[in-house]
């Protein structure tokens, strides 16, 4: 694994020429436009474009980050390995990118656009693409403090986009309508990364005096986590302790139900959720079901089902129908208590088998690939 470096500070435009002159045999074929930051939670984002650096070189370029003035219009270059480097521009707005990379890359012109926000489409007119594709992962115009421009940008960006992917079969059933090429791809799972819970991990400083049972929770803390319902199921069952992993996005601190037996601890490093998970006696998904969460597909589910935990989540469309039969859906804080008991009293996972039915059907592998078939085919075929 090739250590990462990053390129920063005041040289980083001549550092930048040099790093590109130094691999001018493999100059960018994708050019990659994310809301969400490499060195954040790592989701579906990081899962497919890994993959698909594999074939490709990549540029994945992020929102802008904060800076001082006398820092106006330079970046910091990520050098994850020698096929995918992260550039995180400082400028004032997304239309400030384009200047920037204008400086550094010696042409417009590139096989692959790949966009994740509709954000990001007021940069479709500076350079030109073979292949423009939307990876929607999520409804962002829905969003808590979400740009009234997103609606527009992303109708603009359909009309650009040669094939648009969903990450859930709730969007691929909004977007197919205004689309001609919509491919539905839900998030999937890194199998044997969570199975490795089956070996004899040891337990985090931080999770291991937190006494049992644990109902658990990894991800994102945001609007779309149903916070009164974590609190009225912790204070209905005070022998259970419950732990949120996670980094907090757009709430505060003071937002936080705040009993004995709830326990933040704060982001992790993928590499190490196995052994967090480890601890979990069931996993939960306590979303809220709201403007947020109705087109969402959580990469947890699965990932939890290939972890071996029984799971207990809220009404979320595309969880219900699609693992109804082999998770808990609750719709309260009385139902969660009895799901609780009900998986805390069984000797053994009855639903092992669906589990693996569903893990064997998918992985970020074979999704990966399936996409990489889709942008290398005749537009319109």
């Amino acid at each position: 694994m090739e250590k990462k470096r990053t390129i920063s500070g005041k040289n980083s435009r001549q550092l930048m020429k040099q790093e590109i002159s130094a691999n001018s045999e493999g100059s960018y074929e994708m050019l990659v436009f994310s809301h969400l930051r490499w060195g954040f939670v790592y989701q579906r984002p990081q899962h497919l474009i890994s993959r698909l650096s594999k074939s490709f070189k990549v540029l994945f370029i992020e929102e802008p980050i904060a800076f001082h003035e006398e820092e106006r219009n330079t970046f910091d270059l990520e050098v994850i390995n020698t096929q995918l480097h992260v550039l995180k521009p400082r400028c004032s707005e997304i239309a400030g990118i384009a200047d920037i990379l204008k400086q550094f890359l010696s042409r417009r012109h590139f096989p692959i656009g790949w966009f994740y926000s509709a954000a990001f489409s007021e940069l479709l007119g500076d350079f030109e693409f073979e292949r423009v594709i939307y990876d929607c992962m999520d409804e962002l115009s829905l969003f808590r403090g979400a740009n009234p421009q997103l609606v527009r940008q992303e109708k603009f960006l359909l009309s650009e986009a040669d094939f648009v992917f969903t990450g859930g079969k709730s969007l691929y059933e909004a977007k197919k309508e205004h689309h001609q090429q919509v491919f539905c791809f839900p998030s999937s799972v890194e199998r044997e990364h969570f199975e490795s819970v089956e070996q004899d991990l040891t337990l985090p400083a931080d999770i291991e005096p937190i006494k049992k049972p644990i109902v658990g929770y990894f991800g994102v803390i945001d609007e779309r986590i149903n916070l009164e319902l974590l609190h009225d199921v912790a204070q209905l069952r005070p022998n259970v302790n419950f732990v949120m992993i996670g980094p907090l996005a757009k709430i505060e601190e003071q937002d936080l139900p705040r009993e004995k037996n709830i326990h933040y601890l704060g982001m992790k490093n993928y590499k190490d959720l196995p052994a967090y998970i480890a601890a979990f006696n069931i996993a939960m998904m306590p979303f809220a079901l709201n403007d947020a969460t109705k087109f969402i597909s959580p990469t947890k589910t699965l990932e939890y089902m290939a972890a071996g935990k029984p799971i207990i989540s809220t009404a979320i469309k595309d969880v219900e129908r699609d693992y109804r039969d082999c998770i808990s859906i609750v719709n309260g804080p009385e139902e969660f208590s009895t799901a609780i008991d009900k998986f805390l009293d069984a000797k053994e996972l009855k639903t092992g088998e669906k589990y693996k039915e569903i893990l064997d059907s998918t992985s970020w592998d074979q999704t990966a690939m399936k996409m990489e078939k889709i942008i290398k085919r005749k537009v319109g075929a």
